[in-house]
């Protein structure tokens, strides 16, 4: 391990950065049902959620193989530089779709910063854009479906197994079977998402020869990565919990129950296909579809439709500015202290944003999943005036 020089060092930190944001965003994916109707409790529902992510790091590495030797050409010469600010970019992404409540894809945050970083560091010719689109956009679009149709079909027969029994007895019963489902959910999400900070890690690896071409990631990479994963699970993103267990649809437990047990069937099997599919895209979908199929047949709408736009804008977001970090950060030490200062300030900005309006374990379920709040456009106002609100930011609280 000779060659794993400081700055390689610093990309190995930041990837586990990384797939700690991105536990904390997609605790949502297993848990926002099963706090929603109350089968778990919020704190108790995120121990589980950690521990099972954890374990699932361990049950595959077919996605790390996408990512580190999938999407981008090992051949290409990238550097660590170029890796370290395509992290950065998603990082940032991440974190502001966090602050917003915005259930958006971790994946696809991680995708876009690999590919504008790779871009700008070693020119197009280093994507290997046949992967992309056969592994990542082509899932993309029709994962969530399939799980939305899994869900629907899922509910539908639900309750019309449970129609001559009691609303209590059945409720209580899908409140017992979402403890097994979203533990399954979590499980699957190990297999998925932890794989992919695998995946970024050996490419760095690689890519300073401490591993042969195409290897596998070792296995203290893969406990690395479960447990940077684990730990930020076991935060709770409780911000994006609310906005997918109160926001799409209002679930009881044979909702939560289907839509946790369609998506656990389409994340092992797109894992064991080597899919690097987005696990927040595919919950969304199997919740709208549990919504759908309920008895009353409802989803807020509004809020897919913000959903639906995070999903399409967030790989070239994060492409764009992993883009511009990797044009800083390959102008030398300079340009890399650079981004990583950057990074630090708006991590650092955004998590200032997010304690005005706090949300907990304690309050995860009290209220509407999305408020507006004014902000002031135009001259300052007299002190004790309320400034006129001609333009709103839509946060989650």
């Amino acid at each position: 391990m000779e060659h794993i020089t400081f700055l390689v060092a610093v990309v190995i930190v930041t990837a586990l950065a990384f797939d700690f944001t991105n536990g904390f965003h997609d605790t949502a994916n297993a848990m926002a049902t099963s706090i929603a109707t109350g089968a778990l409790r919020p704190k108790v529902a995120v121990a589980i959620s950690a521990v099972l992510n954890f374990a699932g790091a361990f049950l595959s590495v077919k996605v790390a193989g996408t990512i580190s030797g999938g999407i981008v050409n090992e051949k290409a010469g990238l550097h660590p530089s170029v890796i370290f600010a395509a992290l950065a970019g998603a990082i940032l992404w991440n974190l502001l779709t966090w602050l917003r409540g915005l259930p958006s894809s971790s994946s696809h945050a991680l995708y876009g910063g690999l590919i504008g970083a790779t871009v700008v560091g070693a020119g197009l010719h280093a994507v290997n854009f046949s992967t992309v689109v056969t592994k990542i956009l082509i899932p993309a679009v029709a994962s969530p479906l399939v799980a939305g149709l899994a869900a629907w079909g899922a509910t539908k027969a639900a309750y019309l197994i449970t129609r001559s029994a009691g609303e209590k007895t059945t409720e209580k019963a899908f409140r017992r079977g979402q403890t097994v489902s979203a533990s399954l959910v979590s499980l699957a999400h190990g297999t998925n998402d932890a794989q992919k900070t695998m995946g970024i890690i050996t490419l760095t690896l690689v890519s300073v020869g401490a591993l042969p071409k195409h290897s596998l990631p070792p296995t203290w990479v893969i406990a690395a990565a479960g447990a940077a994963i684990a730990l930020g699970t076991y935060m709770g993103g409780w911000r994006i919990i609310r906005s997918m267990g109160k926001g799409l649809t209002e679930v009881r437990p044979p909702q939560g129950f289907a839509a946790e047990s369609a998506t656990t069937a389409v994340i092992l099997t797109s894992s064991h296909m080597g899919y690097g599919l987005s696990t927040t895209q595919v919950v969304s979908g199997g919740i709208m579809g549990a919504g759908l199929g309920g008895p009353q047949g409802k989803v807020h709408w509004a809020m897919a439709r913000r959903m639906v736009y995070t999903w399409g804008l967030t790989l070239p977001a994060a492409a764009l500015v992993s883009g511009a970090a990797a044009f800083v950060a390959d102008r030398g030490t300079w340009g890399v202290l650079l981004v990583g200062a950057a990074l630090a300030a708006g991590s650092g900005a955004m998590w200032l944003l997010s304690r005005r309006q706090p949300v907990t374990a304690d309050n995860v379920n009290e209220v509407t999943p999305v408020e507006t709040i004014p902000v002031a456009v135009g001259p300052a106002q007299p002190a004790g005036q309320a400034a006129p609100s001609a333009a709103t930011t839509t946060v989650a609280a």
